[in-house]
């Protein structure tokens, strides 16, 4: 298998009829999916989406990924193209049109609509290009065929992407349930087809490669769903991804069947399910949709409300319900269900929130006490499925963490894809598919990006650092004066503290050490303003190092007279 390594150079010139393909993001991750296809000098982009911070990131609002590879090429793109609905492939897009506005964005009805009202309100008119499966679309040298996958959103697409260097099958996200709640099913037959013709590189979604068998079907939720609503004696408040159309279906047929009003609680919820409603895949009986603000005309037990949140997201309507920053008040005997799955990384958020809202008396329904979602993603065995029908010469798992990558890459071998012919790579990486043979030839940039309020790529890592350091051990600020012609100290030293844990009368302590650090360096000759800063910080530092095992942030200020 080949492999990224640590080392990789910039690649050299793309050999003539070759295909390149960088990822600038979804490999090594969930989340942020975006990868560049090159032709002839001509770049094809499928989906552009958002990586969600962990606690880690503290103050982030969203991670992008890293447009320095194809800034000073885009007048080179041909077209976007959006697999599906999703944050995490469609969130970056209103960013990277920033950069250019009339890039072509290629996608399904739904699709385009949920991208169409996100723009909106960043005040960008798209350049649209609505597609259905079946079709085959040509932009530039790349001709697009679009194929039906089920996925936990409607109106999902696989790719073909067809060059003089061979055929790439890109799944996008998908699954194989036989028994789609919209009966839109995956095109096996068109896979199939594919490996007839020939597929020269697959890209398959690796996010639950780890799961044997196959994903359970989104009818076998239906019952209990309703079973939740029907037994609940006061509010049901149902926590959903903002675009699983699928479920808040689920939700609605079963508040009407039981007699209660619905309310949709949430910018992104009202305008996603707003878009589906008028398009269609929305069916809402009139009369059922209520007002939130209204809520207080109908007695809790003929009420459900559908609202963000199910991943402990700090701002979304439910975590704010948990820490009672919410005009909905949870009260004793309110049921609360997380119908969604947990996305690597946000179990602690969650299991905040759900702690939270049982402090109020909720009782909370999630995955891990009933069946109340199934993933959207293809298990072992489906992924097993889609390997044979396509048969392909070289396979790239993508959408995923190394652990799914890897996983992914093992299924392939299974099934007779030669070890040389399986490239894992990781953000960044460079393959080329030339001759048949898809190889990593380098690596270009492709780091975080991070948007913190209204400013993009302002905040760093070391930012970051520093804020974690905030957090955790608080900070500590000295205060001296000292003269500007001899370095010797005329005033302080002066000592503040902040979250550091340290008792302010201790401080009497480390005075007369600095004021000796200061009088020695003075005795050197040392005036440099930027030197005293550094003897106070290593002085203070090592003093609380020693005296309480903590490494708050030192901030010197040396004021010169």
């Amino acid at each position: 298998m080949s492999h990224p390594h640590p080392e990789l150079g910039p690649p050299l010139r793309l050999p003539d009829g070759g295909l390149r393909i960088v990822a600038l993001g979804g490999l090594g991750e969930i989340g942020r999916n975006m990868a560049v296809f090159e032709y002839g000098g001509r770049l094809l982009i499928i989906d552009c989406g958002v990586l969600f911070p962990d606690p880690e990131q503290p103050g982030v609002d969203l991670i992008l990924p890293d447009f320095e590879y194809i800034r000073d090429r885009l007048d080179d793109i041909e077209a976007l193209i959006l697999t599906h609905g999703h944050e995490d492939h469609i969130g970056a897009v209103p960013y990277l049109l920033r950069e250019r506005r009339d890039i072509p964005l290629v996608g399904s009805k739904l699709t385009l609509a949920f991208i169409e009202a996100k723009l909106t309100e960043h005040r960008i008119q798209p350049e649209k290009v609505q597609v259905v499966e079946g079709e085959r679309h040509q932009f530039g040298p790349f001709e697009c065929e679009f194929l039906a996958v089920n996925h936990s959103i409607p109106d999902a697409l696989a790719v073909a992407v067809r060059t003089p260097a061979g055929i790439v099958l890109h799944t996008g996200d998908f699954k194989m349930d036989q028994l789609p709640s919209d009966g839109r099913l995956t095109d096996l037959g068109g896979f199939a087809r594919l490996g007839s013709e020939g597929v020269d590189l697959l890209m398959s979604d690796s996010t639950n490669a780890e799961v044997s068998g196959f994903v359970t079907s989104e009818q076998e939720i239906a019952p209990v769903i309703d079973e939740v609503i029907r037994t609940s004696t006061k509010r049901v408040i149902v926590a959903s991804f903002a675009s699983h159309v699928h479920r808040v279906q689920q939700v609605i047929d079963a508040a009407e069947k039981h007699g209660r009003k619905v309310a949709l609680v949430g910018r992104s919820m009202v305008r996603n399910m707003g878009v589906a409603r008028d398009l269609g895949y929305l069916r809402v009986p009139p009369g059922l949709i209520v007002d939130p603000r209204d809520l207080e005309l109908w007695p809790p037990e003929d009420v459900v409300l559908i609202c963000t949140g199910s991943q402990g997201e700090p701002m979304a309507a439910l975590s704010r319900m948990a820490d009672r920053d919410h005009a909905i008040r949870i009260a004793a005997g309110d049921t609360v269900l997380l119908a969604s799955s947990l996305v690597p990384g946000n179990e602690t958020a969650v299991n905040k929130v759900i702690n939270g809202l049982t402090r109020w008396g909720a009782r909370v329904v999630h995955k891990g006490n009933a069946k109340v979602h199934v993933s959207g993603h293809a298990a072992a065995g489906e992924l097993l499925y889609v390997l044979n029908l396509t048969r392909p010469s070289n396979f790239m798992p993508v959408h995923g963490e190394w652990r799914h990558l890897r996983a992914h890459a093992k299924l392939a071998a299974l099934t007779g894809v030669p070890d040389d012919h399986i490239v894992i790579a990781e953000d960044g990486v460079v393959v080329d598919l030339v001759d048949g043979r898809a190889k990593i030839t380098g690596a270009v940039q492709a780091g975080y990006v991070y948007v913190d309020g209204t400013s993009v790529g302002e905040i760093t890592d070391t930012s970051l650092k520093d804020r974690r350091i905030l957090g955790d051990e608080g900070f500590v600020s000295v205060v001296v004066v000292v003269d500007s012609n001899t370095g010797k100290l005329t005033a302080g030293p002066e000592i503040h503290a902040r979250g550091s844990g340290i008792d302010p009368e201790r401080f009497e302590e480390i005075i007369p050490v600095i004021e000796k650090a200061i009088e020695q360096n003075a005795a050197d000759g040392v005036v440099d303003i930027q030197q005293i800063r550094r003897i106070v910080r290593r002085t203070v530092g090592r003093w609380v190092s020693d005296t309480y095992r903590r490494r708050p942030m030192i901030i010197p200020v040396v004021v010169e007279v």
